[in-house]
C-alpha cells in the first residue's frame, strides 16, 4: 500500500511542476494547438496554446510507478509492464498526431488510417501478450483472462483467442479515440478521466483484498497483478491531478491527442486486467456518450443526406453551440462523469455484497 501512496505523491508533484516547465518550454518553441475552423467561435482565442502535455501526464506516472517500485523493494509485474507498454505506445501514436499538426500548421495530424494502423498496432500487441500463457503466474494465469468479464469473467463466454483480441482491439481503439473526442474543452477529459482512475484504484484495491490467491472463497477475485495495477493508478491519477492544475480554464496548456489516446488506452487496458470490460462502459460512462453522439450525429446526417441531430457534436460542442458558458458545461459533464463511477463503484460493490450474502 505504500507504493500506492508513493506513486500517487509523486506523480502529482512531478506533473504540477513539470506542466508549468512545458508550459515555458513549449511557448517560446511555438508548439501551439491548432483550432478547427468549424468549431465555437470561443475556441478561436485558444489557438497556439502550448499542446503535447500529455507527455507531462505521461512522464510522471511511469517515473513515479518505478521509483514507488524502488522504494519498496518491489519487481514490476507482468501486469504493469503490460499497461505501461499499452499507456506509452498509444502516447507515442497521439504524440506523432501532435506533431504533425504543429509542424504542417493544421488542426488535423496525422490521417485517420495511418493513426488507426498505430493504434491497432499496440492494442494487437497488447491482447496477444496479455493472453499469452509465457506471462502466466504459478496459479496458471495469463495478465488476460479468455472470457468476457463484466464484474469477473462468465464461464460460459470463453471465446476463441482471435476473436478475443479483435474484442481487446476494439475496446482499446475506442476508448483511447473516446477520451480524444471529450478532450474539447478546459479540463474536461482530465477531470474526468482522474474520476474514472480513481474508480479503478478503489477497484484493484478490493480486488487484492479478496483476491482468491490471498483469500479463496466463493467471491474472490481471480485478477492477475491488482495491487501493482492499483499503484499504476495513483501514479496516473496523481499526474492528471497536477496537470489539471494548469489545464483547467483558462487552460495554459493542453494535453493533445499525446495524452487522450494514452489515458483512454490505459482505461481499457486496466478494464481488461481487472476482468471487467463490460463495466467500463458504465464507469467510463461520458466517454461513452460523447462517442455516441459522434456516431448519432454522423449517421443521422448520411441517413438524411444532410439534417443534425445536433448542432455540433461532439455533445459538449452542442452545449456550447446553445449559449452554455464553457465553465459550466465542464462542471455538468464532471458530475456525469461522478455518476457514472458512482454507479459503476456501487454496481461492482453490490455484486460482491449479494454473492457474500
Amino acid at each position: 500500500m505504500k507504493a500506492i501512496l508513493f506513486a500517487g505523491g509523486l506523480a502529482l508533484i512531478l506533473s504540477l511542476i513539470g506542466t508549468r516547465g512545458a508550459i515555458t518550454f513549449l511557448s517560446r518553441r511555438g508548439y501551439g494547438q491548432e483550432i478547427r475552423e468549424d468549431g465555437p467561435t470561443t475556441h478561436h482565442t485558444k489557438r497556439g496554446t502550448p499542446t503535447m502535455g500529455g507527455l507531462v501526464i505521461i512522464g510522471s506516472s511511469v517515473l513515479a510507478y518505478f521509483v514507488a517500485k524502488l522504494l519498496t523493494g518491489q519487481v514490476p509485474s507482468a501486469s504493469a509492464w503490460l499497461l505501461l507498454f499499452l499507456f506509452v505506445g498509444l502516447g507515442f501514436v497521439g504524440f506523432l498526431d501532435d506533431f504533425i499538426k504543429i509542424v504542417k500548421q493544421r488542426s488535423l495530424g496525422l490521417r485517420s488510417k495511418a493513426k488507426m494502423i498505430g493504434q491497432t498496432v499496440v492494442a494487437i500487441a497488447f491482447g496477444v501478450l496479455a493472453l499469452s500463457p509465457m506471462l502466466a503466474n504459478d496459479r496458471g494465469q495469463s495478465p488476460a483472462s479468455h472470457h468476457i468479464s463484466f464484474i469477473r469473467d462468465f464461464d460460459a463466454w470463453k471465446v476463441p483467442t482471435i476473436l478475443l483480441v479483435i474484442f481487446i482491439w476494439f475496446l482499446i481503439t475506442g476508448f483511447s479515440n473516446a477520451v480524444n473526442l471529450t478532450d474539447g474543452l478546459d479540463g474536461l477529459a482530465t477531470g474526468a478521466a482522474m474520476m474514472v482512475f480513481g474508480a479503478y484504484l478503489l477497484v484493484n484495491i478490493w480486488q487484492y483484498n479478496q483476491s482468491c490467491a490471498l483469500s479463496p472463497s466463493t467471491s474472490c477475485y481471480e485478477v492477475r497483478d491488482p495491487l501493482d495495477l492499483a499503484v499504476i493508478c495513483a501514479a496516473i491519477m496523481g499526474a492528471c491531478f497536477g496537470f489539471l492544475w494548469w489545464n483547467a480554464s483558462p487552460a495554459q496548456i493542453f494535453m493533445g491527442d499525446t495524452g487522450s489516446l494514452a489515458l483512454g488506452g490505459a482505461l481499457a487496458g486496466l478494464a481488461i486486467l481487472t476482468r471487467t470490460e463490460l463495466l467500463l462502459v458504465i464507469i467510463g460512462g461520458l466517454f461513452v456518450i460523447e462517442t455516441l453522439s459522434v456516431v448519432l450525429q454522423v449517421g443521422f446526417f448520411k441517413i438524411t443526406k444532410g439534417r443534425r441531430i445536433l448542432r455540433m457534436a461532439p455533445l459538449h460542442h452542442h452545449f456550447e453551440m446553445l449559449g452554455w458558458e464553457q465553465v459550466t458545461v465542464v462542471i455538468r459533464f464532471w458530475i456525469i462523469a461522478a455518476m457514472a463511477v458512482a454507479a459503476g463503484i456501487g454496481i461492482f460493490y453490490g455484486e460482491w455484497v449479494a454473492g457474500i450474502g
